[in-house]
């Protein structure tokens, strides 16, 4: 009886003071990138997260960032909106609503050559960033590699959900 006693003491002690414990993770997975880190993405779950180097102040060197969730299969239609922007005839900015931020695709032209910069301001406390400017074949690359998932290319579960972008 005694050695019954003694084995359930220990055991509520060690149940009672673990200190570790195991945390589920989604694993962060980058995909495209342009340059030293001038402009990448980080997948994670079925959130996209775009970090670049701001260039709105030299003097420091800080990353901005946005993100959304892939809801309706908005980092394509993300894809979609950028490159049809370098198309357009006159060239428009264009402001998206995320979650969290505002982001404008700026487009210019410089030497018949088309360029876009990203532009973002945190909705909470107005923090601002500007990335550089890109061409075509650079957000081409930067977009080039989608996180699969495992998932096949049918619908998915959330595709019933309303997009993020407005």
């Amino acid at each position: 009886m005694k050695k019954v006693i003694i084995a359930l003491a220990l055991i509520a002690n060690c149940i009672a003071f673990a200190q570790i414990k195991v945390i589920e993770t989604t694993p962060i997975v980058r995909l495209g990138s342009i340059g030293q880190n001038d402009m990448f993405i980080q997948n994670e779950g079925n959130e996209y997260t775009f970090f670049y180097k701001n260039v709105e102040n030299e003097e420091e060197a800080n990353t901005r960032s946005f993100s959304f969730k892939d809801l309706d299969n908005d980092f394509a239609k993300l894809q979609e909106i950028i490159v049809s922007g370098f198309n357009a005839d006159p060239l428009l900015d264009i402001k998206l609503e995320l979650p969290n931020q505002f982001v404008w695709l700026h487009y210019s032209k410089n030497l018949d050559r088309t360029f876009v910069q990203f532009m973002s301001k945190n909705k909470n406390n107005e923090v601002t960033g500007v990335s550089k400017a890109f061409t075509l074949s650079q957000i081409d690359k930067l977009f080039e590699k989608k996180a699969t998932n495992g998932k096949g290319n049918g619908k998915k579960k959330g595709d019933d959900v309303m997009s993020e972008f407005k």
